[in-house]
């Protein structure tokens, strides 16, 4: 067991597990707002993470949209950074090395066009030190089918989870989007195509108006919308797929507390990811962790698994 020290002399058992996936606690870092985690190693002690997950990575190198490309609402902000990023050879090349040091499980977020992208960017990484798992963003545009985004229809979602789990020699997290219907029914989707956990949610599709030029805020006009705003949202969803699927879920959409991963985990979330608090408090990530042993301690826990799905519904 892990177990982790919180206040005084007390430790908490911290330790989750997501498929064959062993974290010494359930707090990981979202893709997108901690970069490759090396930015991060003057600001807070990675080691003290269940999990990095690194900016979502694309086949060939992306330069994302121009600037401006974030802008702050109320209770969050917008972003379309456009998914740049380096491309998976320079990824394996010039970031793994660095991750591979950390001691931390690294997931990889993996971007794609096509199927056969997916398929692609997961063959590289297979046998690359230090790489823990995938997950796979299917918020992306599908541009073989008019550009819909795999993860609004079922049969797309469970066609690209299928193409990753065929090539992948470790565990496979998929990523899905709010911008849905009924999320539960493409978590299904994907739990039936072999995915190996879900995490939820992706960011709610916004915009934002300058007045003082009555132009969009964003030079992309419509960007993802994150932070604590979207929080209820994330919540409401992770509950919904809880009840339907199998497999762990990872919640995630404006958690900045300990108290905020504890919602989350009673209503069915074996883990969390900390996102746009990130940008606000650099330690959020610790912050939780530390949080989270303290709560177990106070109310003398077995563990922090015993607060996963006990949502009191009497």
């Amino acid at each position: 067991m892990e177990y982790v020290k919180s206040s005084g002399d007390s430790f908490a058992d911290m330790q989750v597990n997501i498929g064959s996936l062993q974290l010494k606690n359930p707090v990981m870092t979202a893709s997108g707002t901690f970069g490759y985690a090396r930015e991060f190693e003057n600001l807070m002690n990675l080691q003290r993470l269940g999990a990095v997950i690194v900016k979502g990575i694309s086949l060939n190198p992306r330069p994302g949209n121009p600037p401006p490309r974030i802008v702050e609402t109320s209770c969050g902000m917008l972003n379309a950074i456009g998914l740049q990023n380096v491309g998976v050879d320079r990824f394996i090349k010039e970031k793994m090395n660095y991750l591979a040091g950390l001691n931390v499980p690294v997931i990889v977020n993996i971007l794609g066009d096509s199927i056969a992208e997916y398929e692609e960017i997961t063959s590289r990484l297979q046998g690359v030190p230090g790489v823990a798992g995938i997950e796979v963003n299917i918020s992306c545009p599908n541009v073989k089918k008019g550009g819909v985004a795999f993860g609004t229809d079922p049969k797309m979602a469970a066609a690209v989870t299928a193409a990753v789990k065929g090539k992948s020699t470790v565990p496979v997290m998929v990523k899905l989007s709010p911008n849905v219907s009924d999320i539960a029914t493409i978590a299904l989707a994907v739990e039936d195509a072999g995915a190996d956990s879900v995490s939820l949610i992706n960011t709610l599709i916004g915009m934002a108006v300058d007045l003082k030029t009555r132009r969009p805020a964003l030079a992309n006009i419509i960007g993802g919308l994150s932070g604590p705003a979207i929080k209820p949202v994330a919540l409401r969803m992770v509950y919904e797929v809880a009840k339907k699927v199998s497999i762990p879920i990872i919640g995630v959409g404006g958690i900045e507390t300990a108290e905020d991963a504890l919602e989350f985990m009673l209503a069915g979330a074996t883990a969390v990811q900390i996102g746009t608090a990130n940008f606000v408090n650099p330690r959020a990530s610790e912050d939780v962790v530390d949080g989270l042993a303290a709560y177990v301690v106070k109310e003398k826990l077995s563990s922090i698994r015993s607060m996963i799905g006990q949502l009191n519904l009497a």
